[in-house]
């Protein structure tokens, strides 16, 4: 609890500094026009005014971003900004896009007069008969008459405003007068007034009905809410007939560069919890507690902070599903780093405020980061890192935990001196030399066993790569999408040595340790090996080769193959080292702009055998429809721990322009079990999409879990944004 206590201080803390007004930015500056016409145009000296009659594309630059103006005829007064254009004029201004047969149009005011226009800022189009308005930025206005507002993007929409008479105010209202509310050209309703912002979030309900095994019957309600751009969020009532009722409201602020974030709260009376993994009932009366901060208040200052509370390890998994995928268990921090050319301190303050998780307290943890940098005139650099903490280690609360906590106090610091050299003007070779001290005092805790330790650690190696390539620009080839060829060669030999320290890691206490599971390669070098406390001897090459083919699809490079393999040969190896390391290998093949194959693999020379094996292909030749397969493989054992064999397949197709449907599966192939199935099919209703979806989960433990859900949101503002739901999927049956 006092943990607790201290985090909701930090979390009110962050809250008023945040509450601070931000300043207001600055104006515009005077931009620069570019114009380009498909043919030579007609250039006037007097009046510098230029003149293209067979395609011409106008882009204006300035503080406030980019304006492009496409025509098949215009004329551009390069002095003032003025463009008479005709034949299918488009404006792109920000979000908005202007569509007209004629217009008059001035880039640095923004003032505008065209006939028979259309304006599109999804989610809402605009269509009338005559256009007028000028001003910059957000305080532009626009007039219309004899208009058309809706949120259907279909040429023909079914529910529509017709007005007599329209403002639009870019980026932020449309408003309407003397309006009527039509579904299709049948009038329904009088509207002497209608006002709508041009914003996705806007105050409405959202509800998801369904059933499924563990739940029952479900309806997840929710109240979506705007104050204004400072202040947005939603209140959720639920019920689940199984488990019972759950609500709570969320909080979203932005106060601009004094900080943004989000604060959470979410109760739920649990008619049947379960049991935790050593079988002691779950609590009925279930809640978190989610709260972020991020801030920039000054030059090269951030401050990030974040606390998660749950009253037990489950909550989210069991009624936010997609924010336990995305991360089991989330930390509570604060952190606060100031940035120079140079330098940088970093404060971290990281408590523990849910017992039933294993964490590494920093109370705090202040570290002084000397980026590389030249001494003066000399071909030498200089790089450090120091910090100075008070740590402690705590492991889960639970009957398996016999006392062995412990905390200890420890300062490190890191200095190194780099020579980085050029050699007939292809070849790098870097020199290195640093020496590390680091003071622990003795520890203390039911689980301590260390003493006073002094550390002295000394490093020194070399890097040797080169960089060649070769280009083909006679290479083309229709079938593979080649337009030109060039080749990149890079290999690279790191050499790391580190004798044994005069304290070995079984004398020091663990903090920052090196994790035996990793299933990519680590850092080999100082200072990007971080796992101060477990630092051994070494004396080890590192090997790396990458090898890349690009060519040119749609005016712009892309890889065909990127190919990057690396091992390590260690010259000394201690007892938990073998000769030579696993090989890695990353690996991405693209034959054309719509496939792409993507592969990392890790092989045990000393085993003959795969340790690691990820593969993903993916089809995706148009908008109708997309497919990927992938397989993953680790195999089990004491490095990588429990193996996995998961072949997963994920599949969309677009029957046609309103229907549409995703198949996904995941197998796995070393229980031969279907661990998921999701059928889920979409249908296009104009203004509003809708989404049935049928998920089977297999856990072997507890057994089939079956749900069908109906999801289903406004065009105008959808319930996720685009494509959530392919990386989300569990956003289609609940949280």
């Amino acid at each position: 609890m006092r943990n607790l206590c201290a985090s909701l201080a930090l979390l009110l803390f962050c809250l008023l500094l945040g509450m601070r007004q931000a300043t207001a930015q600055p104006a515009p500056q005077p931009g620069e026009l570019d114009v380009r016409g498909n043919t030579d145009g007609e250039y006037d000296a007097t009046n510098e005014v230029v003149t293209f009659t067979n395609g011409v594309t106008v882009t204006y630059t300035d503080a406030s971003g980019i304006t492009v103006l496409t025509a098949k005829k215009a004329s551009v007064d390069q002095i003032n900004g003025d463009v008479y254009a005709e034949g299918s004029v488009r404006i792109q201004k920000d979000k908005a896009t202007w569509i007209s047969d004629k217009v008059h149009y001035n880039f640095k005011t923004e003032a505008m007069d065209g006939d028979s226009f259309r304006m599109g800022q999804a989610p809402f189009y605009v269509a009338g008969k005559h256009l007028q308005g000028t001003g910059l930025g957000t305080n532009g206005v626009y007039h219309g008459t004899n208009g058309v507002i809706t949120t259907d993007d279909y040429y023909h929409p079914l529910q529509k405003v017709r007005a007599m008479s329209f403002t639009i105010v870019p980026g932020r209202y449309v408003e309407a007068h003397d309006a009527m509310l039509c579904a299709g050209d049948v009038p329904v309703f009088y509207l002497p007034y209608y006002r709508h912002d041009l914003n996705q979030d806007q105050n409405q309900f959202t509800f998801l009905p369904g059933y499924r095994s563990a739940f029952g019957p479900y309806l997840l309600s929710s109240y979506n809410w705007l104050l204004n751009d400072q202040l947005r969020g939603a209140v959720h009532a639920d019920y689940r007939e199984k488990r019972g009722p759950g609500a709570g409201p969320d909080f979203n602020y932005n106060f601009g560069e004094f900080g943004e974030g989000m604060l959470r709260y979410y109760y739920a009376h649990d008619s049947e919890p379960g049991t935790d993994p050593i079988n002691l009932p779950l609590p009925e009366n279930r809640q978190r507690v989610y709260f972020s901060y991020d801030a920039h208040p000054a030059t090269n200052l951030t401050i990030q902070s974040q606390v998660a509370y749950q009253s037990d390890p489950y909550i989210t998994r069991d009624f936010f599903e997609s924010e336990y995928n995305r991360d089991i268990q989330p930390s509570t921090f604060l952190d606060v780093n100031q940035f120079w050319r140079n330098w940088s301190v970093d404060a971290l303050a990281q408590p523990r405020v849910n017992p039933f998780w294993e964490t590494v307290e920093r109370l705090p943890d202040v570290r002084l980061s000397g980026f590389r940098q030249e001494i003066g005139s000399t071909p030498v650099y200089y790089e450090s890192q120091s910090s100075l903490g008070y740590f402690r280690r705590q492991f889960a609360d639970t009957n398996l935990n016999n006392g062995g906590d412990y905390a200890a106090s420890r300062a490190d610091t890191y200095h190194q001196l780099t020579m980085p050299e050029n050699f007939f003007g292809w070849l790098n070779f870097t020199p290195r030399v640093g020496g590390r001290y680091t003071y622990y005092e003795t520890a203390s805790g039911p689980g301590a066993t260390t003493t006073n330790q002094s550390r002295e650690v000394f490093n020194t190696g070399a890097e040797v790569s080169f960089t060649t390539w070769r280009l083909w620009k006679g290479a083309e080839s229709d079938f593979w999408d080649v337009d030109g060829i060039r080749h990149i060669f890079q290999p690279s030999i790191n050499y790391v040595y580190v004798p044994r320290p005069n304290v070995l890691p079984s004398q020091l206490p663990q903090f920052d340790y090196q994790l035996t599971n990793n299933l990519r390669m680590l850092p080999i070098d100082f200072p990007d090996y971080n796992s101060i406390d477990s630092i051994n001897s070494e004396n080890a090459l590192r090997y790396g080769l990458n090898n890349r083919l690009q060519t040119k699809r749609n005016g712009e490079l892309d890889d065909l193959v990127n190919w990057g393999v690396y091992m390590d040969w260690n010259l000394r190896p201690r007892t938990d080292q073998s000769t030579f390391s696993d090989i890695y290998s990353d690996f991405s093949l693209k034959p054309r702009s719509w496939l792409t194959f993507n592969s990392a693999t890790r092989y045990s020379i000393e085993n003959e055998q795969f340790n690691l094996a990820q593969h993903t292909i993916s089809f995706q030749p148009g908008s109708t429809w997309s497919w990927t397969v992938g397989h993953l493989y680790v195999r089990t054992g004491p490095i990588l721990g429990p193996g996995d064999n998961l072949y997963t397949s994920l599949f969309f197709y677009r029957l046609n322009e309103n229907w549409g449907t995703r198949l996904a599966h995941y197998f796995d192939a070393s229980t031969g079990t279907l661990q998921e199935q999701d059928y889920t099919i979409y249908r296009d209703l104009r203004s509003w999409t809708a989404a049935l979806t049928f998920r089977e989960l297999n856990n072997l433990s507890k057994g089939k879990d079956y749900a069908v859900a109906f999801t289903f949101s406004f065009k105008s503002f959808p319930r996720f944004p685009l494509g959530q739901d392919t990386v989300r999927s569990a956003s289609l049956v609940g949280y």
